[in-house]
């Protein structure tokens, strides 16, 4: 399994309605995306910041996901709320309980 890290610094007023985005927009879409394993969501309402872990079944639907575009129009949908742009890292998941 790889787990799909994106890590966000929202405005610090904005960071509720991202998060609405998030649960309304953006989980539902990643839901019929080949591969998909499952999502979580951290937030540090202190300085704005998050954390988006996406889980996916191999590297390969991890890679086809952000290449397909689908990735990049999620993150458009978060656009106006960024304090700075979004990064992104791929993890192997070796172990999970």
């Amino acid at each position: 399994m790889i787990a799909r890290v994106t890590t966000f610094h929202f405005k610090s007023d904005r960071i509720d309605e991202a998060l609405d985005i998030y649960k309304k927009s953006i989980v539902p879409a990643a839901k019929s995306q080949k591969g998909y394993k499952g999502l979580n969501f951290f937030i540090n309402r202190k300085i704005g910041s998050a954390i988006s872990i996406a889980f996916w079944e191999t590297e390969e639907d991890a890679i086809a996901n952000e290449q397909s575009n689908y990735y990049q129009e999620q993150l458009v949908k978060l656009m106006h709320l960024y304090a700075k742009p979004p990064t992104r890292e791929r993890y192997e998941v070796v172990f999970q309980d």
